[in-house]
């Protein structure tokens, strides 16, 4: 995965898989924007095809994984109502419940509310609690560790989606992490270059 941070907020980031050789070659790109709406393309190599993932499909499995394809971006905050829970400020955390705001919002997200623990003094997130619209806990996602970067930033290295009703977990782990964006070119986040 290569990632880069642009102004107003953008973030760009560009997945190739390599293994397992089911998935070989499979590519991913995705704009992270701050105040819209994330944009998300797919390269499929036995289709030699790319396409772009629409809203309707951001709560659908992440490459047959138990995370979502939202769960590869961050949300708009615009999307969700969010609100402090009773017990949030007590052991080092803030605990977040977040609504979205329309059903079709929920419909697009795959869920009804989502509980995030987020420690105070580091201002990470340690856990989401995702609920779905019969409002039973049906997946968490833990952050495993962070890898700190400049100015105070980080990126999560390792985090593990558990889902609760069919007892199946998937993980992400990165490692070899590098931040030297001045080396990354720009053209690398195009959709020209998922089909390379």
């Amino acid at each position: 995965m290569i990632s880069k941070s642009f102004p107003g907020g953008l973030e760009k980031r560009f997945i190739r898989f390599v293994d397992p050789a089911d998935v070989r070659g499979t590519a991913m790109l995705i704009f992270d924007n701050k105040d819209a709406a994330d944009e998300m393309w797919i390269y499929l190599p036995a289709l030699k095809k790319t396409r772009r993932i629409v809203s309707s499909e951001k709560g659908k499995s992440f490459m047959s994984s138990e995370f979502s394809n939202a769960d590869m971006s961050s949300p708009s905050l615009s999307d969700f109502t969010n609100k402090h829970t009773g017990s949030s400020g007590s052991d080092n955390q803030w605990i977040i419940e977040s609504t979205p705001v329309s059903s079709e919002k929920a419909d697009e997200y795959g869920f009804s509310r989502k509980v995030s623990y987020i420690s105070i003094d580091k201002c990470q997130v340690l856990k989401m609690e995702f609920y779905n619209f019969d409002n039973v806990l049906f997946k968490i996602i833990e952050v495993k560790s962070i890898h700190p970067m400049s100015e105070g930033k980080y990126i999560i290295q390792e985090m593990t989606s558990n889902n609760i009703l069919t007892g199946r977990k998937s993980a992400i782990k990165f490692s070899n992490i590098t931040t030297d964006n001045a080396k990354i070119d720009d053209s690398i986040f195009t959709v020209q270059n998922l089909e390379r």
